[in-house]
């Protein structure tokens, strides 16, 4: 009995041993793959967006190429690390990098700013002119009350 007990405990330490070493089931170490899209991945971006001034940040010509070298990084890793791509570290990966360096930008990728005086000048003038005209008539046609039923 207690040899029986002896291989026991000998093939469950080696079991235990086998999947310290072998990697899961699904093939993917989700916590391992997002230290690694981190040190690789995040590391060279962030190196890469420091080179641009800030103000180039929302310029997607200037920030094209980084971005699209980040989600090949993402890509590349998961592939090595038998991964799904993409998946949800990824997804929340993407979401802290946009919040990091684009939250400021406009979703066109342009600066906001207002439009030239010359399309801006009829659209406050219109009404403006309407609502005095309107105004003008109703008073004018208070004066007035002969034809009035």
């Amino acid at each position: 009995m207690a040899s029986q007990g002896r291989s026991l405990l000998k093939a469950g330490l080696l079991v235990l041993l086998a999947a310290q070493i072998l990697p899961p089931a699904s093939g993917c170490n989700q916590r391992h793959y997002e230290v690694m899209i981190g040190e690789f991945c995040q590391a060279k971006f962030r190196l890469d967006m420091t080179g641009l001034e800030r103000n180039a940040w929302c310029s997607w010509p200037k920030t094209m190429k980084i971005y699209e070298e980040l989600t090949n990084c993402t890509h590349q890793v998961a592939l090595k690390m038998d991964c799904f791509w993409p998946n949800g570290v990824v997804d929340d990966f993407f979401m802290q990098i946009h919040r990091d360096y684009f939250s400021d930008c406009a979703l066109t990728g342009r600066l906001p700013h207002d439009p030239p005086i010359g399309i801006l000048a009829p659209f406050i003038a219109v009404p403006v002119l309407i609502t005095l005209l309107m105004t003008a008539a109703v008073v004018w046609r208070s004066k007035r009350t002969e034809g009035v039923l």
